[in-house]
């Protein structure tokens, strides 16, 4: 009952807290064989390390992960490779400050986990909220590393679209731009907005929303399952657990809604390689089952609940009170989100793809008689 778990046969189980000695994971069901190094692993650990600008936390973490099982350095494989039994990773904490947390130790802060977390268990962790904080997020983003391995070609790949109110402009999107600047955004021309907005928000000592897009190209058609193994249903599940997560849309999303069914319907052509959409409204999945298109996702992450405007609230004795938090936070958790949503998908389409293989031997080819 503990939920600390995701998966079927590409399972993930994360560990640790905020102000702990360390984090990490456990990675269950990965192929043997597969080349993994511990550098393999860090360089999407540095993507979501934070302390990497004004506008993320100043936390300073290394980050750097140490893998103590799964692996063997086989000669015979000319390098370190995957033994098929559990990945276990660990990432040690450096630069905890507890004594930032003292002053709400008994206190609810607004918007954030704590009463519902004290509701539950009668105890919490208030340094910086133990398993409710995003700091969590480091075990999936190592998680991830090893599930891109395990989906080989497929590329997957976010974006920050929207902060606050201000979302780019389609019409200049351009991949190349996320690697470009600080917000993974694909409009150069909304960065500068991006910054003045964050700057005032940062000053003023709030937080803002933000919109993360992510998509996975060369995911073959056939994975995923009916009615209760979707895999558009396993994405947003998947997606909603990241912290602060609000809301998840597949394809168009609630802008379906507005469509009409011939604006809707993806129309299908024959192509050198087979049937080819000339739309994308669907995301990449019908029936719960992948069609070959992108996998398309977009989350919505709420503004960070630590905040230093005061807000009315309570504390533990319920009595009434005031809550400002000090320390060092995020103004916009979606920027180091990108990374995070990367890495879930990365692991339900790990998972998807070994349960198809598990079933049917992982060909989905079957049309036109072609096997």
């Amino acid at each position: 009952m503990s939920h600390n778990s995701f998966g079927h046969l590409f399972r993930v189980t994360t560990w640790g807290e905020s102000h702990g000695p360390a984090l990490g994971c456990v990675v269950d069901g990965c192929p043997p064989g597969l080349k993994l190094t511990a550098e393999d692993i860090q360089v999407w650990l540095d993507k979501r390390r934070p302390g990497q600008g004004k506008f993320v936390t100043q936390r300073q973490e290394p980050d750097a992960v140490k893998i103590l099982s799964g692996v063997f350095q086989d000669e015979r494989t000319d390098g370190q490779v995957t033994t098929g039994t559990p990945i276990s990773m660990l990432i040690e904490n450096v630069d905890q400050r507890s004594r930032d947390y003292s002053e709400i130790a008994q206190a609810f802060r607004p918007g954030h986990a704590d009463y519902p977390y004290f509701a539950k268990y009668g105890v919490r962790d208030y340094r910086g909220s133990g398993r409710a904080s995003a700091r969590e997020t480091a075990a999936r983003v190592a998680a991830g590393a090893v599930a891109r391995k395990v989906i080989g070609g497929v590329v997957v790949r976010g974006a920050l679209v929207q902060i606050g109110p201000h979302a780019v402009d389609r019409s200049r999107w351009d991949w190349d731009q996320t690697l470009q600047n600080p917000f993974w955004c694909p409009d150069a021309e909304m960065v500068a907005i991006w910054e003045e907005h964050l700057e005032k928000t940062r000053k003023a000592g709030s937080s803002t929303g933000a919109v993360v897009e992510v998509e996975a190209i060369g995911v073959q058609p056939g994975w995923g399952a009916p009615i209760y193994g979707k895999i558009d249903a396993e994405l947003a599940a998947a997606l909603m657990s990241i912290n602060a997560a609000k809301g998840v849309e597949i394809g168009a999303g609630f802008a379906a809604a507005a469509l009409s069914g011939e604006e809707n319907a993806d129309e299908m052509r024959m192509g050198n390689e087979g049937p080819v959409f000339t739309s994308n409204k669907a995301g990449g999945v019908l029936g719960g089952i992948t069609t070959g298109a992108p996998v398309v996702a977009r989350v919505a992450f709420k503004p960070t609940s630590s905040i230093l405007t005061p807000r009315k609230s309570l504390n533990e004795a319920g009595e009434e009170i005031e809550v400002r938090t000090k320390g060092r936070h995020d103004p916009c958790v979606g920027i180091r989100a990108v990374p995070v949503v990367e890495a879930m998908t990365a692991c339900v389409l790990a998972d998807a793809f070994l349960r198809h293989r598990g079933q049917t031997g992982g060909d989905a080819s079957h049309f036109g008689g072609r096997s």
